[in-house]
């Protein structure tokens, strides 16, 4: 018997919906980036895109421990001189606070 290999013909997605009131910000995006990879299916193929869709609800509602509401910082730098920007974590959830939740999604998710 050959090893099983994923393709587009044999790949069956399913959508889950994911709620991240008063859960913690970190260990809700593990959940999300292992369901985006397919890492709990049976048929999971690492060079494969066998990964599920998937929602996120109240990702504005999502905690952190600690004292990292006021200690975390976002950086992002423009690649010119002087370019760095950093927002603080309360300030970047007042104003997008889908953007925290897709930041820590997109940090587990492999670089390929």
């Amino acid at each position: 018997m050959s090893t099983f290999m994923a393709n587009k013909a044999n790949i069956e997605r399913k959508w889950y919906v994911v709620d991240a009131a008063g859960k913690p910000l970190g260990k809700t995006a593990v959940i999300v980036a292992d369901l985006l990879r397919g890492k709990g299916k049976v048929t999971y193929t690492p060079h494969a895109d066998c990964g599920d869709n998937v929602i996120v609800i109240n990702a504005g509602k999502a905690i952190l421990t600690g004292n990292k509401m006021e200690q975390k910082y976002y950086r992002t730098h423009s690649g010119w001189v002087g370019g760095l920007k950093e927002t603080k974590y309360r300030i970047l959830m007042q104003d997008k606070p889908e953007l925290a939740m897709r930041v820590a999604v997109r940090g587990m998710m492999p670089r390929n």
